[in-house]
């Protein structure tokens, strides 16, 4: 035996392969290995050797090692479908190359926006008979060991022959739109395992072994190619025949996925009291077991008096640039949700009354640790004592910003903290600074005594695949560092030393829901009909382009809601027609003609703007928002309206208004559009449709169907008002449940009145990803569920397995429940009852 050091050929965060949101990479079809997160923009070699394949993407190299071991690096997960943009080959084929050498440039920004992941796996492929002895863990630098191959003498190989007295051969085109990459080529080698064939491909005057993924990558093989596929062994006609069925069936990169049987179906656990466990709110779906891990808050209060004006001022003015790096670095190497926040966070620091507050406390001797935190803290009071959850997550955002400045004036220097393996972090809140700084690739969940389902953390937990319960109360500071937990999310339960018993069962529930979830991606491009042939639309909600192109991967068939807003927010102007129509149209482009729904924009009271003045409101929920802020600045209107005419196939955008509660609003925008089509030559005019998210348009279904092309119920805003329960409130979290009675009532009368005039009923809240909630939407008669992108392929294998008439029997069974938590019991009992 030979051993073989392989360095990290990036700085990076090393995560276990079997965490890569890919299963192909996951379940070592490809290859045994591990996989970086990664920090800096240049791909290095890990060994001496040389380069066997550069892909035509320029994403992915292959070498071989002077040990005869293949090594892929795959750079993030599916960029293939970037086509080489972002991507700087600084090698060739055929080129020997030492440890060190450059290999691949790219921009990480470029790949944050546009992959799914930038988890960048490093496998271990062909060559003599080879075994990992030992993987890094935690932060690594390109060029420290990553990991330590043991590699069998030559002496010590054996190979199996292949008789050549039956040989089979047949011409195939491939239909994949990116040809045979990475994925493509570890799935034909693993439908070949069964098989002692040997089966080769031609392509051109290249061939390859195809049970060798980097003889595949090296092919070139593209879409619309035809290729020559040989087999030649006792079972050649077997071996052929498979391979030739998986390629045809495009392997789900056609937009229409291999059938691979019915989808396993989504069963809820049940729900009974749990003797020792917490209570939380779900933020993010799913289970885990692992051990408490406390994160404590930094509450150490700075020192009031100072330096001379000079220093401090000086001081201060240094730690604002030094966190403004650290945010803006973080936001290139983060995921869209996390830029998203620290963008905001990066806007707040550039606000001049913050500065000048503490410039002024400064002035009058107080130090400049001492100014920004009584600064900062005084906005941050004003903020949380307002109404409004949207303006209390930013004070939130202030009190991040306050513990990172001052502890850039204390000169701490940021650092990944440790957390142990399948580390559950219990915190009374945790600030997203704080999670730029975990090693999360050992994080299995997240346990907060405070905060909602909306909060920062629960967007990142559930962007992270992360289980999360929220609002579980100070009940939670009991528990000690280290303590076996069971996290059920689903069920909303917080399990202290589970028997070992409920341990097994757990780890059995998390093995077969990645199965499920791998299942439910390879079918994921399929339209979604339930089983007794009801067509059920599966679409996206959507805040960027970037939301559009990710949904496209995960089979959306379309956008329920385009959230506009986004374009309107944390900027002092409004965005121009030009600008609105060009990210529309990208929008459009990216959904490949898939019907779009987007709503006009929604701020007013709860989501100020400094271009749109406003009266202060008592009660923001209840003012001026929504179309009724859009009909006093007609100007901002129409120029969306006349964005959204211009959008590129006609048709292909809907358009939805936001908070309708009368019909009159309605026929105002609808005459609005016809003058502006009319003015504009445009005769196929834009389907209009509203949202149904207050009482009185539930109420009057019927008369707004009459006059509208489709509605869509936004369950988040209609719950609180149904309810009058403040959904952003902590305190009530646990009581703002869409399956409420009272709630599914005005949904009920929403479909009814829709079905007199034969209009469609679409949920873009969160009703629509709620595996609880969707057979009784479906049995109300909803044929359109819109969700976050990542929900769309587990959604889709589950309402495969619901059946139609049932689900209509249950609906109208759950109307005359007595409250959510007997719904919920009801559809518990209906799913265990399913055929599995």
């Amino acid at each position: 035996m030979r051993s073989l050091i392989l360095n990290a050929p990036l700085d990076g965060v090393v995560m276990p392969l079997g965490k890569v949101p890919d299963p192909v990479f996951a379940e070592g079809m490809m290859g045994d290995g591990v996989a970086l997160q990664p920090l800096s923009d240049t791909l290095v070699s890990p060994c001496d050797g040389i380069i066997t394949t550069l892909h035509a993407a320029r994403h992915a190299v292959t070498l071989c090692s002077e040990a005869g071991v293949e090594i892929l690096i795959h750079i993030g997960l599916e960029t293939v479908a970037l086509n080489g943009e972002g991507f700087t080959t600084l090698v060739e084929e055929g080129q020997r190359v030492t440890t060190g050498t450059p290999l691949i440039a790219f921009s990480l920004d470029r790949l944050a926006l546009a992959a799914p992941s930038l988890a960048t796996p490093i496998l271990i492929l062909d060559g003599p008979a080879c075994a990992i002895a030992a993987r890094a863990s935690g932060r690594v630098r390109a060029g420290d060991p990553l990991m330590t191959i043991a590699v069998a003498d030559p002496s010590e190989n054996s190979a199996p022959g292949v008789s050549g007295e039956h040989k089979q051969s047949r011409t195939i085109r491939i239909p994949m739109r990116h040809g045979i990459h990475a994925r493509p080529a570890a799935r034909i080698s693993a439908a070949l395992k069964p098989f002692s064939a040997r089966v080769t491909l031609y392509h051109g005057d290249r061939t390859a072994d195809c049970r060798s993924t980097v003889a595949l990558l090296s092919l070139g093989a593209g879409l619309d190619d035809v290729v020559l596929i040989e087999a030649e062994g006792p079972d050649a006609a077997d071996a052929l025949d498979a391979v030739c069925k998986l390629i045809s069936s495009g392997m789900g990169e056609t937009g229409e996925a291999e059938d691979s049987g019915p989808p396993a179906e989504f069963v809820p656990p049940p729900a009974e009291e749990r003797a020792g466990a917490l209570r939380g709110v779900r933020a993010s779906p799913g289970i885990a077991i692992g051990v408490a891990y406390r994160l404590e808050q930094d509450e150490a209060l700075p020192e009031e008096k100072g330096g001379s004006v000079a220093e401090e001022r000086a001081r201060l003015a240094d730690a604002l640039s030094m966190t403004r790096g650290h945010i803006a670095t973080a936001a290139v190497q983060g995921s869209d949700a996390q830029r998203a926040i620290l963008t905001a966070h990066l806007a707040i620091l550039e606000d001049p009354a913050l500065l000048e507050g503490a410039q002024r406390l400064i002035e009058v001797g107080s130090s400049a640790a001492y100014a920004w935190h009584r600064t900062v803290g005084d906005q941050a009071a004003s903020l949380a004592a307002l109404d409004d959850p949207r303006l209390r997550e930013r004070a939130a955002d202030l009190k991040d910003l306050d513990r990172q400045v001052r502890r850039a004036l204390r000169g701490e220097t940021r650092k990944v903290s440790d957390l142990p393996d399948n580390a559950i972090l219990l915190a009374e809140d945790i600030l997203p600074s704080q999670l730029i700084e975990l090693d999360l690739s050992r994080a299995a969940g997240f346990c907060l005594e405070q905060g909602g389902p909306t909060s920062h953390v629960a967007i990142l937990a559930a962007g992270m695949g992360l289980p999360s319960l929220v609002a579980m109360g100070t009940e939670l500071r009991a528990i000690a560092d280290g303590t076996a937990l069971f996290l059920d999310a689903d069920a909303g339960w917080l399990e202290l030393d589970p028997p070992a018993e409920r341990r097994a069962e757990a780890t059995e529930l998390i093995a077969a829901r990645q199965q499920r979830s791998a299942a439910a991606l390879r079918d994921a491009g399929t339209p979604c009909v339930t089983a007794d042939g009801r067509r059920i639309e599966v679409c996206a909600n959507l805040g960027s382009v970037a939301d559009a192109e990710q949904a496209a991967r995960l089979g959306a068939e379309g956008a329920g809601l385009v959230r506009t807003e986004f374009l309107f927010l944390d900027r002092q102007n409004a965005p121009s027609e030009e600008e609105q129509r060009a990210v529309y149209q990208a929008i459009a482009e990216a959904l490949s003609g898939r019907p779009i729904i987007a709503r006009l924009l929604d701020i007013g009271g709860d989501k100020p703007v400094p271009y749109l003045a406003a009266a202060r409101e008592e009660n923001p929920m209840l003012g001026v928002r929504g179309i009724r802020l859009a009909l006093r600045h007609p100007e901002i209107l129409q120029s969306q309206l006349q964005a959204m005419l211009a959008v590129r196939p006609a048709g292909q955008l809907r358009i939805m208004i936001p908070m309708v509660s009368a019909v009159e609003e309605l026929r105002q925008v609808r005459g609005l559009l016809n003058r502006l089509a009319q003015a504009a030559g445009i005769e196929q005019r834009p389907q209009l449709g509203i949202m149904v998210e207050t009482p009185a348009a539930a109420a009057t279904a019927d008369l707004l169907a009459a006059e509208a092309d489709f509605l869509s119920i936004g369950t988040n805003d209609l719950t609180q008002y149904v309810l009058a329960v403040d959904r952003g409130n902590a305190d009530l979290a646990g009581r703002v449940d869409p399956l409420d009675p009272a709630v599914l009532r005005m949904i009920q009368a929403t479909c009814d009145g829709a079905a007199k005039h034969r209009c469609p009923v679409g949920v873009c809240g969160g009703a629509a990803g709620d595996p609880e909630a969707v057979p009784i939407l479906i049995g109300l008669g909803v044929t359109e569920l819109s969700m976050v992108p990542p929900a769309i392929p587990e959604m889709k294998a589950y309402v495969r397995r619901l059946n139609h008439a049932a689900a209509r029997t249950l609906a109208a069974q759950a109307l005359s429940c007595a409250d959510a938590g007997q719904v919920r019991a009801l559809v518990r009992a209906f799913m265990q009852d399913r055929p599995q």
